[in-house]
C-alpha cells in the first residue's frame, strides 16, 4: 500500500528529480532570509539573515522560544510568508519569486501541511476532507481520489470514522486525519508547526511516530515543536535565537549552554575545513584553538613509548577536541588529522572566545574539566602500553 500511496516522481525546472543526484544537493535551500514586519511601534525584524539545508528524507525539529522566528521560519519554506530579502530555493524552483496563483498550486502537489489546531473544515467529512487536496489540484481521478482518500485513512487508523465529521472525534483523531490531508497529493515535503502541541504526550508520542514513519520512508518532514523530549528524537535539530540558527554542532557539542550563549558562540565560531589525512593540531605544538566537527571526522593519533602511533578517538559530527590544552595549558597532547579517505569541516573558537564563554557558564566548564582530566589521564595510560 505504502508504495502505491507514495511514488510519484517529481521534477524541478530543470527536469532533475527534486532532491535526486549524489545525495549532496540539499531539497530545501534558505539563502539569507531576512523578514520584517511593520508595526505601530516601527518595523520589527523576526528572521536576521537565515541560512539553512534541508535534505531529502531527513526529519528536523525546529526549536526555540515563543515569538523566537520558528512559525516564521516554516512560513517562508510553504510560501504563506515572503522573506523581505533573500531567496527560497526547492526542488531548483525559486519559490519567492512565484505568483500567488502559483504558488497555490505548487504549494498543493510539493508540501503537505499539517497544523497545530488540525484545521479540517467543519463541514465536509474526514473522507472529503482528504479528497479537498486532490480536487484542488486536478490530481487523480474522481475515483482514485476516493480510493486514495480511504488508503490514507487506513494508514493513520481512521478508515472506519470515514463518513463523520470532525467534531465527532478526538483532538488526536483529528490530527491524524490532518496528517492524512497532508500526504493526499504524495508530496515530498511535510511540515508541521506545533503538531502535537494540544495533545496528551501519549497520543503526542504516536503522531511524531507517524512522522518519524514518514521520513523513513523517505519524506522530507520538519516539525516546529516546544517539546525538548520530541525534538531529541529528530535526525537533527535547528535552535532558532533572537531570529538567528545556532550552530547546530556547537549546541550538541556544550548542550549545557543558554540558548543566548549558544548563539554568541556561533557568532564567534570560525569555519575551517581540513583536506583528507591533513593534520589539524600537531603533537607538541602550542594549543590555542577549540574544535566541533561539523562534518566527516577526524582521528586523534598518540605516540607509544615504543614510538608506535595508535588511534584513541575518532572524533565525528558534534564531537570536540583541544579543550584539554585549554584547560591546562601546555602542548597539543596529541595529533590530530582529519581520516586519510575524506575531508572533515570543523568551527573552532580561539581561546579568548572559548575562555569568555566558559567563564559565563560555569556548568559547561566543570563538564569540560571532568572530560579534560579524564582524556589526560587515558593518555598517559596509553602512552606507556597500558590499557586506559
Amino acid at each position: 500500500m505504502l508504495t502505491r500511496l507514495f511514488r510519484r516522481e517529481r521534477k524541478n525546472g530543470n527536469g532533475m528529480l527534486a532532491g535526486s543526484g549524489n545525495g549532496s544537493q540539499p531539497l530545501i535551500q534558505l539563502r539569507d532570509i531576512e523578514k520584517t514586519f511593520p508595526t505601530a511601534a516601527g518595523d520589527v525584524t523576526v528572521l536576521k539573515g537565515i541560512d539553512a539545508d534541508f535534505y531529502a528524507g531527513e526529519f528536523v525539529g525546529v526549536i526555540g522560544k515563543s515569538g523566537s522566528g520558528k512559525s516564521t521560519l516554516i512560513n517562508m519554506i510553504t510560501g504563506i510568508d515572503r522573506p523581505t530579502n533573500g531567496e527560497v530555493i526547492i526542488g531548483g524552483a525559486e519559490v519567492h519569486k512565484m505568483s500567488e496563483n502559483r504558488l497555490a498550486t505548487w504549494r498543493g502537489r510539493e508540501m503537505g501541511i499539517v497544523f497545530q489546531f488540525f484545521q479540517l473544515l467543519p463541514m465536509l467529512s474526514l473522507l472529503e476532507n482528504i479528497m479537498l487536496p486532490m480536487d484542488f489540484c486536478n490530481m487523480y481521478t474522481p475515483r482514485q481520489r476516493k480510493e486514495r482518500a480511504m488508503e490514507l485513512l487506513h494508514l493513520v487508523e481512521m478508515d472506519e470514522h470515514a463518513l463523520k465529521l470532525p467534531t465527532a472525534i478526538s483532538g488526536g483523531q483529528q490530527q491524524r486525519v490532518a496528517i492524512a490531508r497532508a500526504l493526499a497529493n504524495d508530496p515530498p515535503i511535510l511540515l508541521a508547526d506545533e503538531p502535537t502541541g494540544n495533545l496528551d504526550s501519549k497520543t503526542a508520542g504516536v503522531i511524531f511516530k507517524m512522522f518519524d514513519d514518514l521520513a523513513r520512508q523517505g519524506k522530507t518532514v520538519i516539525m516546529v515543536t516546544h517539546d525538548s523530549s520530541l525534538a531529541q528524537r529528530v535526525s537533527r535539530t535547528l535552535l532558532i535565537v533572537d531570529g538567528e540558527i545556532a550552530n547546530e554542532f556547537i549546541a550538541r557539542a556544550l548542550p549545557l549552554l543558554t540558548p543566548q550563549q549558544l548563539l554568541a558562540a556561533t557568532h564567534k565560531a570560525e569555519p575551517m575545513e581540513f583536506a583528507p589525512g591533513a593534520t589539524i593540531l600537531q603533537e607538541g605544538m602550542p594549543g590555542d584553538r577549540f574544535f566541533i566537527v561539523t562534518r566527516g571526522r577526524a582521528e586523534v593519533a598518540l605516540k607509544r613509548s615504543g614510538g608506535s602511533d595508535v588511534v584513541v578517538m575518532r572524533p565525528g559530527p558534534g564531537e570536540y577536541f583541544g579543550e584539554v590544552e585549554l584547560l591546562k595549558g601546555g602542548q597539543n597532547i596529541a595529533t590530530i588529522r582529519a581520516i586519510s579517505d575524506a575531508p572533515v569541516e570543523v568551527v573552532t573558537l580561539d581561546r579568548e572566545a572559548f575562555m569568555e564563554l566558559l567563564s559565563e557558564s560555569d556548568a559547561t566548564r566543570d563538564a569540560l574539566s571532568i572530560i579534560a582530566d579524564r582524556r589526560a589521564a587515558e593518555n598517559v595510560s596509553t602512552r606507556k602500553g597500558r590499557p586506559s
